[in-house]
């Protein structure tokens, strides 16, 4: 967790060593419980660093490990933070590939009915839409989850989700 807070504080290549070695570490123990976790938090410190195809890398050994194990909490994370980084390949075809992450990623939330989840993978995909002018599209899927929620007004992910919905209004 060190790795990962110091690449979201200052120094992302630092970070980046610190978070592999833990993992290392981590997997040294014989523990294999929470590898998913991990390796999203790794792909999360390489796109922050613009490393994206080694996030990209992380990501599919993420998926991997779930397909092995059935540990799928952070299923629906992966496949957004997928989408997020296709997103940074300006090749062709890269917007269509990310939003298929983004559609696979919420209907993995919803069927986990992982409401929190839910509301980051539909901003993901909502922004997207925003970029690719279809706004209404983008208003109608975000505005029903956002309004699930009841509390949590002051995090992150809410907020960021009420943003955009403004913006989309």
């Amino acid at each position: 967790m060190a790795g990962w807070a110091t690449v979201t504080e200052r120094s992302g290549e630092n970070g980046i060593v610190q978070l592999r070695k833990g993992i290392t570490d981590f997997l040294a123990t014989g523990a294999r419980m929470d590898r998913p976790r991990w390796l999203t938090l790794l792909a999360e410190a390489y796109g922050k660093n613009n490393q994206w195809r080694d996030g990209l890398e992380a990501i599919e050994e993420a998926l991997r490990v779930i397909d092995e194990t059935n540990e799928c909490f952070f299923q629906a994370r992966l496949y957004q933070l997928k989408g997020e980084l296709l997103l940074k390949d300006r090749s062709s075809g890269a917007a269509v590939r990310a939003e298929e992450c983004f559609l696979h990623g919420l209907e993995i939330a919803r069927r986990q009915q992982a409401r929190s989840w839910e509301l980051c993978v539909a901003t993901s995909l909502a922004r997207l839409w925003r970029a690719q002018f279809r706004r209404r599209e983008a208003f109608d899927l975000l505005s029903p989850v956002y309004h699930l929620f009841t509390e949590g007004f002051d995090t992150a992910d809410v907020r960021n989700a009420k943003l955009l919905l403004d913006e989309l209004s």
